[in-house]
């Protein structure tokens, strides 16, 4: 349609291309060396390394249209129109290169000459002490005086919308662009303008101008590199150009919210309460959907619990609207149909996302019922001790634990005449989100931990160029220490070497960074890891083995080449389990994390249960084939787009660039096709074998095998052949006879076991001697109370059993010494238990006579104790307790 979603999307990168932009694909909603957030929500914030200079950007100019999550007002999210949880955010950027002069003229060329808004109806608004943007807008565009807003800090507060800055850190003024969408949209007021709270002036475009750094408490420096940050809500821009009421109104989400009508039977702007329901599930599912495409899976922490949250709450507002079954994929289907041409990866990702959303669903469908016991037994209890009030915390528990929002826990009480503590469930809510504040580390503007590399020249880069060499030549370009960047490192000192180029691979992409020697003439500098740094820098951390190294140094850099080979070994293997997982359990297997060193590899993937021992069998099975089948591997460069053509598989939230490398295996890539920058073997021949050695659970949802290959396996073996010859001696048997001789073993240990079991039964026999006839009697019932020495809890409850068919109708409590500890044990036959008699409540009564404490159902109980000097008086206190009980 004109003006749609995807169009708009489309209209505005294409605009700031032609004006020198480097247009950018959406980041990951998964920040990237950022622990200040758990999810991108805002353009600018996946490019805070280049608005402070710690990186270098790709071009002085870039535009990108970036996907947005903010649950701060998810309450809010489906009972008002305006609010949502995932947004697209529009945004052009300009890192020391253009500023306010050109931002605020294209950001009028292309609401006016490219989209053709009226002119009249759009209104400027600047920070009131912006005189410089006011000229602009005033004498070089053209808007009359009286129509740009000036927004002034608050007296009090200190605050001004029309001011951007976020504690410490780069700041500055605003210029806002308003749509007057008309006096139906108005609140009436004569005093109805831009700022009023009403939705006829709608902000569409703001102007960050970022030109000074703050310390936090109000004073400002002027910045040396001035920046742009641009921000433009590109659903609210399709609101005003569809002339819609709302966001939930534009085409790509009236068609959720259509679907979700078809679904439903329900028709939207008929009830209110429907509405709200129908706006928040159109809403939750494209958050849901766009998180999963980016490798988030439900947990109950972080980024994991806000995804469970957005699909539980979903899916019960679904079941509130009366919808049947599984629903949220049918709905993911939709979002993706209608948002894959500004997000490709949402087709590529779609049966994984479906798959996730269906399993979150069906847990939540489980755990809503037995939420719904859990509140009738609540019910229960407040009948119980005449209170009409449900504790905060009791509905927190419900809340957090079985995904019952408040509200249908207060929906449901109110029908019986209960409400809840309400101020006591925030209470728990906000224990809660400390707990998560806390969790998150506190950082500087850019949301990571200061080290002494950001201390380092920013235009410094190194060369890799170990593909194809273990050797080069090189020149120091940086020294650190362990605290600051340096000239010079001595003997035995500790630092990071940093070269113009160099063959050694920084860890990455689950591979483990390289080791070696970097040399000058007789000095040596051990290098123990090798790290990638920000601005495309490779850093050799390690120590000085002898002499010393400078900055400007030339030197010679060997890698460690037995520790390369078998990395590349292991990291190749890694790639053919890949392939190999998905074939045998299904295409949903997408990597979620691999840690691949000279000793072994580690895989992490997407999958929702255990593996077999068959599953596993077989994977193993399909790696060795094609190890055994010494096939080439082939490393090609090409643009990202040849790439996704060939198939090759990506990275979830991986950054690539323009151009990348594609590792190929197999004829036709037909063992395995990935984009990956890592190193590898030429031929997997060169694996020799392949052994899985563990496969576990590491969160819902996500799987881990552990791995051997080569010299690791082989010396896992050699382990395995040395414990085995180490049994054999020891069960006095050769090798291949273990399996009998245990056999053997166990058999002759079970008849053993047998012959003592008896030989205790009789002993215990004798112990305990013609009991019956000592019985007492007790309100109509026998009591036996007997001290045993040598019988363990087993042979005291065979003979209460034989006891209670002596006696008739009584109570039996029995004691024994086993190696200074005490057994007790107590039973009540059916008549005694009809008279009151209850064995567990007699065993709670006497246990701490011999230091000890248990319990147990009113026909048996039993306790341990440690005191064995405690018997005859847990036994004296027996008849008393059994009285009181019988009355």
């Amino acid at each position: 349609m004109k003006h749609g979603v995807n169009e708009l999307r489309r209209s505005y990168l294409e605009f700031f291309e032609s004006k020198d932009h480097l247009a950018h694909a959406s980041y990951s909603l998964v920040p990237e060396n950022d622990n200040s957030l758990l999810l991108i929500n805002a353009g600018m914030a996946p490019l805070k390394p280049y608005f402070t200079g710690q990186e270098i950007p790709p071009r002085r100019r870039m535009t990108t249209c970036q996907k947005c999550i903010r649950t701060g007002d998810i309450e809010n999210v489906g009972k008002t129109a305006r609010h949502l949880t995932f947004f697209e955010m529009l945004g052009n950027f300009s890192f020391g290169d253009y500023f306010k002069t050109e931002a605020i003229h294209w950001s009028w060329e292309y609401l006016t000459e490219v989209l053709g808004l009226d002119p009249d109806r759009l209104y400027p608004s600047i920070y009131g002490e912006d005189d410089e943007a006011f000229e602009i807008w005033n004498k070089e565009i053209g808007i009359a005086e009286d129509r740009i807003t000036r927004f002034y800090r608050d007296p009090e507060t200190g605050e001004c919308d029309n001011f951007w800055e976020h504690g410490a850190g780069p700041c500055g003024p605003c210029s806002e662009i308003y749509y007057d969408r008309g006096e139906k949209y108005g609140c009436g007021k004569p005093t109805c303008k831009v700022g009023c709270d009403c939705d006829r002036y709608m902000e569409v475009w703001n102007n960050v101008f970022t030109q000074f750094n703050g310390d936090g408490h109000g004073g400002y420096v002027e910045l040396d590199q001035k920046n742009i940050d641009t921000g433009m809500g590109l659903e609210r821009l399709a609101v005003v150009m569809q002339d819609v009421d709302s966001v939930f109104d534009i085409d790509t989400m009236k068609a959720i919210r259509d679907k979700i009508c078809e679904l439903s039977g329900k028709t939207y702007k008929a009830s209110e309460k429907d509405d709200i329901s129908i706006r928040l599930i159109t809403d939750h599912i494209r958050s849901s959907t766009f998180m999963v495409s980016d490798g988030i899976l439900p947990s109950n922490e972080g980024r994991g619990y806000v995804l469970r949250r957005l699909i539980r709450r979903a899916a019960r507002h679904g079941r509130m609207l009366g919808i049947k079954g599984l629903f949220m994929s049918t709905l993911s289907g939709t979002v993706i149909e209608e948002s894959h041409d500004g997000y490709p990866e949402l087709l590529e990702k779609k049966e994984f996302i479906f798959r996730v959303l269906n399993e979150e669903e069906e847990k939540f469908n489980k755990t809503i019922d037995q939420g719904l016991s859990i509140l009738s037994d609540l019910e229960e209890d407040l009948k119980k001790a005449g209170k009409k009030t449900l504790s905060g915390d009791d509905a927190f528990k419900l809340y957090d634990t079985y995904g019952f929002p408040l509200d249908l826990t207060e929906e449901i009480l109110a029908e019986k005449g209960y409400d809840i503590d309400k101020d006591g469930f925030e209470a728990a809510m906000e224990k809660q989100r400390d707990t998560a504040r806390n969790a998150r580390k506190e950082t500087n503007y850019m949301g990571k931990d200061a080290t002494v590399y950001d201390k380092l020249d920013v235009s410094l880069t190194s060369e890799f160029t170990g593909y194809d060499r273990l050797t080069d030549e090189g020149s120091i370009i940086a020294i650190t220490d362990e605290s600051d960047v340096v000239d010079s490192l001595g003997q035995d000192a500790k630092g990071t070497i940093i070269t113009d180029k160099t063959p050694f691979y920084g860890t990455m992409g689950g591979q483990n960074g390289d080791i070696g020697e970097i040399i000058c003439g007789d000095n040596v500098f051990e290098v123990e890891d090798t790290i990638h740094l920000a601005g495309g820098k490779i850093g050799h951390v390690g120590f000085v083995k002898k002499g010393s190294l400078k900055k400007g140094d030339a030197v010679k850099l060997n890698v460690n080449f037995g520790n390369r080979s078998l990395t590349c070994r292991n990291h190749s293997a890694t790639h053919l389990l890949q392939r190999a997982l998905r074939e045998v359990l299904g295409d949903h297997v997408q990597q979620k994390g691999s840690d691949v060193n000279s000793a072994r590899l580690r895989f992490d993937f997407t999958h929702f249960s255990a593996m077999t021992a068959e599953e596993i069998a077989k994977v193993e099975q399909i790696v060795n084939s094609r190890i055994f089948a010494g096939a080439d591997v082939t490393t090609n460069v090409m643009s990202i787009e040849e790439a996704k053509k060939t198939g090759a598989m990506a990275l979830f939230g991986e950054k690539y660039g323009d151009e990348v490398r594609v590792v190929s295996m197999g004829p036709d890539g037909e063992f395995s096709v990935e984009l990956c920058g890592g190193t590898h073997v030429k031929n997997t021949g060169d694996i020799q074998r392949f052994r899985i050695v563990s496969e576990s659970g590491v969160a819902s949802g996500v799987r881990r095998i552990e791995a051997l290959t080569s010299a690791g396996l082989f010396d896992y073996y050699e382990e395995k052949e040395t414990a085995l010859s180490k049994a054999a001696e020891l069960l006095k048997t050769s090798d291949n006879q273990i399996a009998d001789k245990i056999s053997s073993l166990l058999s002759e240990i079970k008849e053993l076991k047998s012959e003592v079991d008896s030989l205790k039964s009789a002993a215990a026999k004798d112990a305990l001697g013609d009991a019956s006839s000592d019985a007492e009697e007790i309100g109509g019932l026998k009591f036996i109370a007997k001290q045993l020495s040598g019988v363990d809890m087993n042979g005291l409850r065979d003979l209460g059993d034989q006891l209670k068919t002596q006696i008739g109708e009584g109570v039996i409590l029995l004691a024994s010494e086993v190696g200074g500890k005490v057994s007790l044990m107590a039973m009540a036959t059916d008549g005694a238990v009809a008279k009151g008699a209850h064995a567990g409540n007699l065993i709670k009564a006497v246990a701490s006579c011999v230091g000890g404490g248990g319990g147990g159902k009113p026909a048996m109980a039993q306790a341990g104790g440690k005191n064995p000097a405690g018997i005859p008086e847990a036994l004296g206190k027996a008849k008393d307790v059994v009285s009181e009980q019988i009355g």
